[in-house]
């Protein structure tokens, strides 16, 4: 593996395409670390300090802290992150089955479709970041409007309309750089840029997270503490659970299918070949759908004095989050398929390649195959990605860990780590062996992950 990294440095086109992307990534961590003006960051920071022991609301601040990179910590220019942009991804891509104009615009559009329609992608971020930074910029000139404790001191030096359209002004350029800088590492270097500055923005809280556990070995101030032996547990525990979620990621359900033999000139074509059906078909999305909407029932039952007793029930790590948070997994995994897998369509492009599904007969019967095969290895998937999101949260319970310890065991960090990682050294190997150098396994190639999308 090694010297497969070696290698990759002495090809001049992959060797500018690593530090073109690393060039990049400083660049993300630069702005994630300026903060807007007028914020008093040392306020700031003692009144994060007063809730992060808080279960819920250290989750709250954790979600976003883990997608910005800290930024939310300094409120720095990059505090939206390139959040924006993924939910108007994901927002344009569910819309897509829905509206005609915009399926016929990415199927029969070719390039110019699939750029007008990333166009109004991009558009629809700029709305996201305008809203969101107004959102940010009122809570941090009042906290207490979406349900946080009133800090002690002003967060914000000075107040008013022109701080609001000031911030929303620098948070939303920051966010719109941020995700010109992902298109161009997608296009330019490395990995999918987007997904690439996410997982800096989680691997650069790993040094606070071992930090905070090495605390917890020596006796920390917490009053919690842990044995040396435990841990080694945890990392062993920790290797487990990345080689379950590698499993997850890389899982997958081949249908064999089978091309009719004919002849093209001098040659016959035909053979068998199989569709691999992913059994983490959604991703992580189904995570970040219901960690996110799971946000917002508390926050309004603490603002409501009648309904807070209700709140109780999504305090974040309680039995009956878990419960409601797993279902909600369960049911975003089968949402997102039903919008993203198109059994009808695979079935007809098999129909129009004279190819078929041994002993499954062409049109409907092959459309129903592939429906009902789908909907057995999502289920598997989506159980096995449920216990994979609620297993930090068990951990807490009785270790109890603190949640940016807790984060790197399961759930969306992790996924999105392993699931980066593999697509960039995918592309990575993929530019190595085309130039006749080995890749980074001897008995195999890592599976590329954007094949089965």
């Amino acid at each position: 593996m090694f010297s497969a990294f070696l290698n990759a440095f002495k090809i001049k086109e992959v060797r500018d395409k690593i530090l073109f992307t690393l060039g990049i990534i400083a660049l993300c961590r630069v702005m994630s670390n300026i903060p807007c003006p007028g914020v008093d960051t040392h306020a700031l920071n003692i009144y994060f300090n007063q809730f992060s022991q808080n279960g819920s609301t250290a989750a709250f601040f954790g979600l976003f802290d883990m997608f910005t990179g800290g930024a939310i910590h300094k409120f720095a220019i990059a505090t939206l992150g390139i959040m924006p942009y993924i939910s108007a991804s994901i927002i344009m891509q569910m819309l897509q089955p829905v509206v005609p104009q915009f399926e016929k615009m990415v199927r029969e559009g070719g390039d110019a479709g699939r750029q007008k329609f990333n166009q109004y992608t991009r558009f629809l971020t700029l709305i996201i970041c305008v809203i969101q930074g107004a959102m940010a910029a009122y809570a941090m000139q009042r906290p207490q409007t979406i349900g946080l404790p009133v800090p002690t001191s002003p967060l914000v030096m000075t107040t008013g309309p022109s701080f609001v359209i000031m911030t929303v002004i620098i948070l939303t350029c920051g966010s719109m750089i941020l995700m010109w800088l992902g298109e161009k590492i997608t296009d330019n270097g490395i990995g999918n840029g987007a997904s690439i500055i996410i997982t800096i923005g989680i691997v650069s809280r790993m040094p606070s997270a071992i930090f905070s556990l090495y605390e917890l070995v020596i006796g920390g101030s917490s009053g919690t503490s842990i044995r040396p032996v435990h841990l080694f547990l945890l990392a062993l525990l920790f290797i487990l659970v990345t080689a379950a979620t590698v499993i997850l990621t890389q899982g997958q359900r081949k249908i064999p299918i089978q091309y009719a033999k004919k002849t093209v000139g001098k040659r016959m074509l035909g053979g068998n070949s199989f569709i691999p059906l992913r059994v983490n078909f959604s991703g992580v999305m189904p995570i970040i759908l219901a960690g996110s909407i799971l946000i917002v029932p508390e926050m309004i039952f603490r603002w409501i004095p009648a309904t807070r007793w209700l709140a109780a029930y999504f305090n974040y790590g309680s039995s009956s989050y878990m419960l409601i948070y797993g279902l909600m997994i369960l049911f975003f995994s089968f949402f997102w398929v039903a919008n993203q897998f198109n059994p009808v369509q695979i079935s007809e492009n098999l129909k129009r390649d004279s190819a078929f599904i041994p002993g499954i007969r062409p049109g409907k019967p092959t459309a129903d195959y592939l429906d009902s095969t789908m909907t057995k290895v999502t289920l598997a998937g989506s159980i096995f990605l449920m216990a994979l999101a609620v297993f930090p949260m068990l951990l807490n319970q009785h270790l109890n860990l603190p949640y940016i310890i807790d984060s790197f065991f399961g759930g969306t960090s992790l996924l999105i780590m392993v699931g980066v990682t593999l697509d960039s050294l995918s592309q990575l190997e993929s530019h190595l062996i085309t130039r006749n150098y080995d890749g980074f396994l001897k008995n195999g190639k890592i599976l590329n992950r954007r094949n089965y999308r």
